[in-house]
């Protein structure tokens, strides 16, 4: 099947123009077949011509830009087709390709003939899905880190002081006779392997802030009935989402809605008021309610009174291992003179300092922290093979520790590099793993 030349509309339908991707070694001879450009046409060329049935009739004109191996996105022949975006015209100039000798690509194939031709590795490769998924500035710059190569670089680094241990270590097994000779001095081969986990430790921590920032921060506005949850939802997304009452108990259940703060998307999550009642239709919101808090990464507790020791204390143990921010509402109508904890002063209905709330809640992500040159993980699949590569590094350390033989040690080291040559691709020899990553993977791309 790599041997196929391949087509797919890359465009969505309905709009002004649309863009049809071919890439294969029959190219320019299938082009030539339903055009007038000449199959020895130019490399880095673009083109005006018309795309003509087999009865000659005109189907649309074009513009065809003209890619050779190996300087295209896939490393094979490739053009790529602009005409007039009518759903009629695309499929007709498709049905064409067809005729001609083309076969439609399968999701995600001009990537992963990319790949395959090394013009980019997996992790790369993954990231051209991450960049189209993108939804604000700061998931687009994750992927556009990863599809420059920074991730991989990294990882390159650390294969190759690996690589280095490896070989000295398997030149010993060659001289295994001469017990007494050591290649690979223990304490370097420790103190290398100690940096490698602390770094591949870093690594796996930061998936938590990577996926939080490409799925959306959970934050859960939480409360008492009446204190004004509902509003400030409204306010946080300038739009009347949620209904707004004097009635204790109106929400009762959980509202969620996106907002984007400093290139951060964060949901939103409105819940049922805390009380006690006997409304049992109200009671499963307020279980859904703790539900929100659980899977909340940032939790704003808003009050429009002081709350007691309890009430605090009781909200400190709900949230332990989030972010909590107290924020006191009715700043219009109410005057806070005590203050027994740190809060922020809002008047939801006003917008009153609702920006300075904004600025608390990104401020908890700690994403204004990360040096810009850090290396975030993103991607399920990166991180399940760092966490091997950080088990068979422990196993390394504890050989060396206990003065286990070298052999023992560069098997390990060996299964370290195979873990994270899993991440680049440069170990996966299984086409089921391949087909699943770029199934998800749109047509065209």
């Amino acid at each position: 099947m790599t041997n196929d030349t391949i087509c797919a509309l890359a465009t969505p339908t309905g709009g002004a123009l649309a863009v049809i991707r071919i890439s294969g070694s029959r190219t320019f001879d299938i082009l030539s077949a339903i055009s007038s450009l000449s199959a020895n046409v130019q490399a880095n060329t673009i083109h005006y011509t018309h795309i003509v049935n087999a009865d000659g009739k005109t189907i649309d004109e074009v513009l065809i830009s003209i890619f050779r191996s190996p300087r295209s996105y896939t490393g094979d022949d490739s053009a790529e087709i602009s005409c007039h975006g009518s759903s009629y015209i695309a499929k007709t100039i498709l049905n064409l390709l067809v005729n001609a000798g083309c076969r439609l690509a399968q999701p995600g194939e001009f990537t992963q003939r990319a790949f395959l031709n090394g013009k980019m590795d997996l992790s790369q490769a993954e990231a051209v899905a991450d960049l189209i998924a993108s939804r604000n500035s700061a998931s687009h710059q994750l992927a556009i880190s990863q599809l420059k190569g920074h991730f991989s670089s990294e990882l390159a680094a650390l294969r190759d002081k690996l690589l280095h241990l490896t070989t000295l270590l398997e030149l010993e097994l060659d001289f295994s006779d001469h017990e007494e000779l050591e290649f690979a001095d223990r304490s370097e081969i420790l103190d290398l392997a100690q940096k490698i986990s602390q770094r591949v430790q870093r690594l796996t921590k930061s998936f938590e802030v990577g996926q939080a920032i490409k799925e959306g921060i959970p934050v859960a506005i939480v409360g008492k009935t009446n204190v004004g949850k509902s509003t400030l939802l409204n306010c946080l997304l300038h739009d009347e989402r949620a209904i707004v009452s004097d009635i204790h108990g109106t929400t009762r259940d959980t509202i969620e809605d996106t907002i984007e703060i400093q290139g951060v998307c964060f949901r939103i999550i409105d819940t049922a008021g805390l009380r006690t009642t006997s409304d049992e239709i109200e009671n499963i919101g307020i279980q859904r309610t703790y539900q929100a808090i659980d899977k909340a990464r940032i939790v704003v507790w808003l009050i429009d009174k002081e709350p007691d020791e309890i009430e605090v204390k009781t909200m400190k143990e709900k949230c332990s291992g989030k972010s909590l921010i107290i924020v006191r509402n009715k700043a219009d109508i109410i005057t806070h003179e005590e203050k027994s904890i740190a809060s922020i002063n809002i008047s939801a209905k006003l917008g009153e300092n609702i920006s300075m709330l904004e600025d608390a809640i990104y401020r908890e992500t700690g994403i204004g922290e990360i040096n810009p040159d850090e290396i975030i993980v993103t991607n399920t699949r990166h991180l399940e093979a760092l966490i091997q590569a950080q088990d068979h590094l422990q196993r390394v350390l504890e050989a060396i520790q206990v003065g286990l033989s070298g052999d023992l040690i560069a098997e390990d080291l060996r299964l370290v590099l195979t873990s994270i040559g899993e991440i680049t691709g440069g170990t996966i020899t299984s086409q089921e793993t391949l087909n699943n990553i770029f199934s998800h993977f749109c047509i065209g791309k």
